[in-house]
């Protein structure tokens, strides 16, 4: 059979499959077990394909992924999270829609501890979103600022995505994704900043300050143990002390005391914790798992060499080759189950329903696309920190 041939079948199916709303990872098995069947035997397909779906989680560096997820379970159910939103409203406590501002940077502080998108919407929405509604914000609004803002989490370290792409890419550093993370993910949030000020100047809010009841010095004081875990857990991958597995289980080890030390945490919550993690990291390796089946049936049928011809035979341009790539990776994000996982956190906890928020998330969308093509086309923003730090 034609490589052509083989390529429309792979991503019919699979195109299909997603539009019928299958989970993404049983799509990627299914679509890989259609197409191989063009060119293999049944018995070569199964044991083939269990054997690549097997060795696709086998390594060490993939523990990380479910020991930063349960971190970021114990954080939010360990009474980090409020720490952390009274400690982003001393910055932004004077500037217009100031609870959305506290709850887009509580995203970016609690997203760079848990690595988690949902877990930040869930713990910054959860605490700020009674406040937000007693101050007579419009709970759209709110909720659009929660959503927007949520997968920062995804760009700052330290985070699982990116020793997920180190796996699936072949062994890329750790230690130079995590520093290239850091100012596309700033910049991120600061696009979602910006948007969520003209609209709260537009809606005429005014600033609501920050919690007088404490000090400045004591809601400092309370943010720092958290915020600690940021300079430890990169410090010690990037100075080589420890690798990304061994910083994953340091802060495990640091979250679980940190939530004892502040008794927000008894032993059936951890129990709860430790089964909605295990949950969270079956899903995400199933997918990385099925994801090595789909990998070894597109190099044997020779598609991404079918592909990569057919994006050189439309142009030679690396601009358009780069706009291309994000067009095609913009179109499957919608379609991936994290992206609606954000949306629907983000509503429930908001109390709003989709159609209400999603006028509101356009202006934000059309923000982040212009962050994506600045980190696009001017790599300084995402290679200009390893460079400076000598890993590239």
């Amino acid at each position: 059979m034609s490589i052509t041939l083989t390529t429309v079948i792979l991503f019919a199916v699979f195109g299909v499959l997603l539009f019928l709303g299958v989970p993404i990872s049983i799509s990627i098995v299914v679509s890989s077990i259609v197409t191989a069947m063009s060119t293999l035997s049944w018995d070569q397909i199964t044991f083939i394909t269990m054997q690549k779906m097997n060795s696709g989680v086998e390594s060490f560096s993939l523990l990380a992924v479910p020991l930063f997820i349960l971190a970021g379970n114990i954080m939010n159910n360990g009474g980090i999270a409020k720490r952390l939103v009274n400690f982003a409203q001393l910055f932004v406590g004077k500037i217009p829609g100031s609870m959305a501002q506290a709850n887009i940077l509580g995203n970016m502080l609690f997203g760079a501890l848990s690595g988690s998108s949902v877990a930040a919407a869930s713990a910054m929405g959860g605490c700020i979103s009674p406040i937000e509604e007693e101050n007579g914000y419009d709970p759209a609004y709110s909720a659009a600022a929660n959503i927007a803002s949520a997968p920062t989490g995804l760009l700052i370290p330290p985070t699982s995505a990116f020793i997920v792409y180190s796996t699936v890419a072949g062994g890329v550093s750790i230690s130079t994704l995590f520093m290239a993370g850091y100012v596309p993910g700033i910049l991120m949030g600061l696009c979602c900043m910006l948007v969520a000020f003209v609209g709260a100047k537009k809606a005429g809010m005014k600033a609501t300050g920050y919690d007088k009841s404490k000090s400045i010095g004591k809601t400092i004081w309370d943010a720092v143990p958290s915020l600690l875990l940021i300079v430890i857990v990169i410090g010690g991958i990037v100075s080589g002390i420890f690798t990304a597995t061994e910083g994953a289980g340091i802060a495990v080890l640091y979250c679980l005391i940190l939530s004892i030390v502040y008794k927000s945490i008894t032993f059936k919550s951890f129990l709860k914790i430790l089964l909605d993690s295990a949950k969270t990291s079956g899903i995400i390796l199933f997918l990385i798992s099925a994801s090595s089946a789909m990998s070894f049936v597109m190099a044997y049928s020779g598609i991404p060499a079918a592909i990569s011809n057919g994006l050189m035979s439309l142009t030679s341009n690396k601009y358009i080759i780069f706009l291309l790539m994000n067009i095609i990776l913009l179109v499957i994000g919608m379609f991936m189950d994290i992206t609606p996982a954000i949306l629907f956190v983000g509503c429930g906890i908001g109390h709003v329903s989709i159609e209400q928020v999603t006028s509101k998330l356009i202006p934000y969308f059309v923000a982040l696309v212009l962050a994506l093509l600045a980190v696009t086309y001017i790599p300084a923003l995402s290679l200009g920190l390893p460079s400076l730090m000598g890993l590239i």
